[in-house]
């Protein structure tokens, strides 16, 4: 059979696809669309927002209930009308995200490492798989059960993890750089065994071939409707959100030739760029605040992906 080429199908064929649970869902409304916007939003317009994507009043009921214990969201009562704000804790994690979901393209790499040791019986059994379950997210490596290594992580990100876990003071940092007369040969198999690049692989190649066909139907239209511009949005911000956050982001010379991560990304900035302006016209409609109309979205919004300028139709990564 042949694959819709309307966007209204390819939304549906995308919510099967994609398949989000409302919980993961409304993070990403809330990351996406809602923090840029000031964080806070009705209870009853967010309901409104998520029947797009399938979701009863039921199930958004129970998810922001559970966000609020997981520390994401804060409820504040205004007569009988709820609105659910992004805590200072969910804040960050959202910035920690944020800056790695909307960057511009890769840069050149310098060979540097950053490389933390564990010294032996520094840390008990709970703290070890704290620190690891947090480098891990984000994006290092584990050379060993006591050796993490990046080749391109944020560091102030590092460091603040480090503090807040209470070990900054338990864990070595080392800077190191490759020796480029070795080439990335074996380098390249140890990374292999420390990331998952196969998996990663397979993930953009599929995150590409589901929204590849997006571009396509959207550059033979002139004006789409701005409420399907804002679920496709939210529907590529969140499949590419899911996979990204996994990826440890490594420099292209550690990676195969044809590695579809940038591809990927290319694809999902000139998407958003496409998709912005009219998504973001039907979110003001749409969500409202306990002082009013949504407010316009901070000036940051703008700088997403390096720019939401138009789109250069030649660097789109439909290749």
């Amino acid at each position: 059979m042949a694959r819709p080429r309307r966007p209204e199908d390819l939304a549906a064929q995308l919510l099967d696809a994609v398949a989000p649970r409302a919980k993961s869902l409304i993070i990403t409304v809330y990351g996406d669309a809602v923090l840029p916007h000031g964080g806070s939003a009705w209870l009853g317009g967010l309901i409104d927002l998520m029947a797009h994507f399938g979701m009863s009043e039921r199930i958004v009921r129970t998810s922001v209930f559970r966000l609020c214990k997981d520390d994401w969201l804060d409820n504040t009562q205004i007569g009988r009308r709820s609105f659910y704000r992004v805590t200072d804790s969910g804040t960050e994690r959202f910035a920690a995200a944020e800056r790695r979901i909307y960057a511009p393209l890769a840069s050149a790499w310098d060979r540097g490492w950053d490389i933390l040791m564990v010294p032996p019986n520094a840390l008990d059994a709970d703290a070890r798989d704290s620190l690891k379950r947090e480098l891990l997210w984000q994006g290092f490596g584990a050379a060993s059960p006591t050796v993490y290594a990046h080749p391109n992580c944020d560091e102030a990100a590092m460091h603040r993890l480090l503090a807040g876990l209470g070990v900054a003071d338990k864990i070595v940092h080392m800077k190191a750089t490759l020796d480029r007369a070795g080439g990335f040969g074996a380098l390249r198999d140890l990374v292999r065994g420390c990331w998952d690049v196969d998996q990663l692989e397979r993930d953009y190649a599929a995150f590409l071939d589901r929204f590849r066909p997006v571009w396509t139907a959207l550059d033979a239209m002139e004006t789409p409707e701005p409420r399907l511009c804002f679920v496709l949005r939210t529907l590529m911000i969140h499949d590419f959100r899911r996979i990204l956050l996994r990826d440890p982001m490594l420099p292209q010379d550690l990676l195969p030739s044809d590695w579809p991560g940038q591809e990927s990304r290319m694809l999902t900035r000139n998407l958003y760029r496409r998709l912005s302006a009219p998504s973001e016209a039907y979110l003001m409609s749409a969500l409202t605040t306990a002082n009013g109309p949504l407010p316009e979205a901070q000036p940051s919004f703008v700088n997403r992906f390096g720019g939401l300028t138009p789109v250069d139709q030649d660097s789109v990564g439909t290749a």
